[in-house]
């Protein structure tokens, strides 16, 4: 198993990587992919999956850090993808419309220009959205980039139909075990198997059964559980399905 989107870099796994990484294995998830936030933290998770041969990384800009983006930030990001076949993904990307914690044409610009860069490398891209669907398909179709995933999906069924169909992916987060989630559950119903992926986003958004804890990645077992009670289909046969679907999705 994979947890295909965590974020090792933030300061809440700083004191005990080791720890996270072994209780990972030990529930079964042999692969992890840390995922950047800033230029900072880019470097940060290059570092670590350097030191760990099971840690994969991504490299990108935020929405909510879309304001520091300059002119360095687009040589930074192309020098960091030339330094290391660990870089797999521009990501996260994509727009924020509930914080707003960037201008919303700042957002705009920077999501544009970094999923320009993952397609002139041939790189999938990792895509944040909130409250910003509209916004972030027109600029999808504009640049077309040949692979992306919405992570931490949280939206109806309806409103990504069309990113479906056009081979992108979709992946689920511990809030898909949440009472209230039934909305989502559904989207995983629809969603085709082979353009699912599971993830943790730790430390954030740790399943339901496990509330009020640091999330980390062994707990992406509890998602494959739920999707696999969602479907109607075994732990094992989603667990394979989701590890191969990240698998070619990131050239693992």
């Amino acid at each position: 198993m994979i947890d295909s989107h965590c974020h090792l870099a933030d300061r809440k796994f700083n004191r005990d990587i080791d720890e996270v990484l072994k209780r990972a294995k030990d529930a079964g998830v042999d692969r992890v992919i840390t995922i950047a936030d800033e230029i900072e933290e880019s470097r940060k998770c290059l570092e670590i999956a350097q030191k760990y041969e099971q840690v994969f990384c991504t490299i990108g800009i935020h929405p909510h850090c879309s304001k520091d983006w300059n002119v360095e930030s687009e040589t930074i990001l192309k020098e960091m993808i030339k330094s290391s076949k660990k870089v797999v993904a521009i990501g996260e990307i994509g727009l924020d419309y509930y914080y707003d914690n960037s201008p919303r044409d700042v957002q705009r610009e920077v999501f544009r220009a970094q999923l320009k860069i993952a397609k002139d490398f041939g790189l999938p891209s990792v895509v944040h959205n909130r409250e910003s669907i509209k916004d972030l398909k027109e600029i999808i179709n504009e640049i077309n980039p040949p692979f992306l995933v919405i992570h931490c999906c949280t939206e109806k069924w309806e409103d990504v139909v069309d990113l479906v169909d056009r081979g992108y992916f979709l992946s689920f987060t511990g809030i898909a075990t949440y009472p209230k989630s039934n909305e989502i559950r559904r989207t995983i119903k629809m969603c085709p198997l082979d353009q699912l992926m599971i993830e943790t986003d730790a430390p954030y958004l740790a399943p339901d059964s496990m509330r009020g804890k640091r999330n980390e990645p062994a707990f992406v077992i509890e998602i494959a559980k739920c999707i696999a009670q969602v479907k109607g289909m075994g732990f094992d046969e989603i667990d394979e399905k989701t590890t191969r679907n990240t698998e070619e999705f990131f050239r693992l």
